[in-house]
């Protein structure tokens, strides 16, 4: 039982943490202290796709998994298993990548086309008395 709710809540961590490399620069335009850990996600999740290097939530998540009784994830990993073939066809794997780093860019322009409006806005602004 306990192993059971390791996996869930792994799992729950594991995509939150994909929403977050592909929409954390949004949440960076309205708490702008937070693109530092964007940026660190997207490198992490970028690096896991494109290096190839395993990712410790898939870890937890096997070891769970095996303590549970249940066999581990395939060994392409958690996206293949949860994410390719079930939100979005396997043929168009490529494509849906492309979109992520497109909306994770266009976040990070927004970002700073933002800071560019507040930092114009706060010079012209008058001081209180």
């Amino acid at each position: 039982m306990v192993y059971r709710l390791i996996e869930s809540a792994t799992v729950f961590v594991h995509f939150s943490f994909i929403l977050y490399v592909v929409f954390g620069g949004f949440v960076a335009c309205k708490w702008r202290h937070t693109i530092v850990f964007h940026l660190v996600a997207v490198a992490w999740g970028a690096g896991s796709v494109l290096i190839g290097y395993d990712c410790p939530l898939t870890h937890l998540e096997n070891w769970a998994r095996r303590m549970a009784g249940s066999s581990e994830l395939p060994s392409a990993g958690f996206i293949s298993h949860y994410v390719a073939g079930v939100f979005y066809p396997v043929s168009i794997e490529a494509i849906v990548q492309g979109v992520a780093a497109t909306v994770v860019v266009g976040s990070w322009v927004g970002y700073v086309l933002l800071g560019r409006h507040v930092k114009s806005a706060s010079v012209g602004a008058q001081p209180r008395r």
